[in-house]
């Protein structure tokens, strides 16, 4: 499993990508000195944590994939991915695809998942792209720590192009 630790950086938390057997590292000139590429796999599970207590409390946020993909990326569209965020006893999951699909598919995927589709990808003004994997409210910071993951391990088809700069967790607006 590919795990991220955590960092702060302007107020936001980030948690970087470092690099796995089936990850590369790679440098592209960005607020991080590396980020991860996924190579080539039939799967992947890609997680991280934060504790409640750095964050502020009474405070609603997201948690978001903040990522890129090579022209050359395959296998990262339908089936959807399973995107879940956990804090104490509340968990939320959601299918997600990062790479664009058909509509019509996505209907007949939420039907089989019974999960709703949470979002699309979003280009950001930095150039990367975003999706939200989930939110979760922080009420004292005492409920130990936000687990965030996003993993498609169904389909064993080939994954690869796939680049990670980390998981954002933000106020939600």
């Amino acid at each position: 499993m590919f795990r991220l630790p955590q960092i702060l950086l302007d107020m936001v938390y980030i948690v970087t990508a470092i690099p796995y057997s089936t990850w590369k590292s790679v440098l592209l000139g960005i607020r991080f000195a590396e980020v991860a590429r996924l190579q080539f796999v039939c799967w992947f599970d890609i997680g991280g944590r934060i504790d409640c207590r750095l964050l502020s409390p009474r405070t609603t946020y997201a948690a978001y994939l903040v990522f890129k993909l090579d022209s050359w990326s395959s296998g990262l569209g339908p089936p959807p991915h399973l995107a879940s965020v956990k804090l104490g006893a509340y968990a939320s999951e959601f299918n997600i695809c990062l790479e664009d699909h058909d509509d019509r598919d996505e209907e007949e995927e939420e039907e089989e998942e019974g999960r709703r589709q949470r979002q699309r990808r979003r280009l950001r003004d930095d150039g990367w792209m975003e999706i939200e994997l989930g939110v979760f409210y922080n009420d004292e910071g005492d409920d130990g720590d936000v687990e965030m993951s996003l993993m498609e391990v169904k389909a064993l088809n080939s994954k690869h192009g796939l680049i990670v700069q980390g998981l954002e967790v933000r106020p939600k607006i």
